[in-house]
C-alpha cells in the first residue's frame, strides 16, 4: 500500500499501530490478571492482537516506501531502524493474548465436562471423562508464568511504541517549524 487519498498510507496507518498496539497490550495484561476481565476479553483481544500482527508489516512496508521518497537524515534512518522491531513486540502480545483466551476456553470445557458427568451420576460414584488440557487451567504456576509474560510483553510493547513514535516524530518535525507564531492577516 503507498497512498490513500493522495497521502502515504504508512501516515495514517501508524495511527492504528499506536493505538491498538498499546491496546491489545492493555487488555492482555488485564485479562491474564483479572479472571472477570479474561471472561469478557480474553477472546476479542486474541482477534485484535492478531490484528495488529497482521497490520505491523502492512504499516513498516508502507513507511518503507516513503522513506524511499522523503530526504534520507539520520533521524529518519533511526525511525526506519525502530520501526522494525514493532514485530518483534506485537508477536508475543499476540502469542499470550491467545494462549490466555485458549486457556479460558479449556477452562470452561473442564467445568462443562465436570457438570456434565456430576448431572450424570445416580448416586454411585460417577467417573469423570476429562478433556485434555493442554494449559492446566487450574494450575497456579501456569497463571503466574502467564501473567508475568503479559505484564513484560505489554511493558516491552507500550515502550517500543513510545521509541518508535518520538524517532518518527523527531524524523517529521525536528527544524521543521518555528518557536515563534507566525503572523497571521487580517481575520484570523
Amino acid at each position: 500500500m503507498t497512498t490513500v487519498n493522495g497521502l502515504p498510507a504508512h501516515v495514517l496507518l501508524v495511527h492504528a499501530i499506536v493505538v491498538l498496539l498499546p491496546l491489545a497490550a492493555l487488555l492482555l495484561v488485564l485479562s491474564a490478571l483479572w479472571p472477570a476481565a479474561r471472561a469478557k476479553l480474553a477472546g476479542p483481544n486474541a482477534i485484535l492482537a492478531a490484528l495488529v500482527v497482521v497490520l505491523v508489516p502492512i504499516t513498516t512496508d508502507a513507511g518503507e516506501w516513503l522513506e524511499r521518497r522523503v530526504t534520507s537524515t539520520p533521524a529518519v534512518r533511526a525511525h526506519t531502524e525502530l520501526g522494525d522491531t514493532a514485530l518483534w513486540v506485537a508477536i508475543p502480545v499476540a502469542v499470550l493474548a491467545l494462549l490466555v483466551w485458549w486457556r479460558r476456553r479449556e477452562s470452561l470445557a473442564s467445568q462443562a465436562a465436570d457438570t456434565s458427568s456430576t448431572a450424570s451420576g445416580t448416586g454411585s460414584t460417577a467417573v469423570a471423562t476429562r478433556r485434555r488440557t493442554f494449559l492446566a487451567p487450574a494450575s497456579t504456576a501456569v497463571t503466574v508464568a502467564l501473567s508475568v509474560l503479559a505484564v513484560v510483553a505489554a511493558g516491552a510493547a507500550f515502550y517500543d511504541v513510545y521509541r518508535i513514535g518520538d524517532s518518527g516524530a523527531q524524523a517529521s518535525w525536528q527544524g521543521q517549524f518555528s518557536a515563534t507564531p507566525t503572523p497571521r492577516g487580517p481575520g484570523h
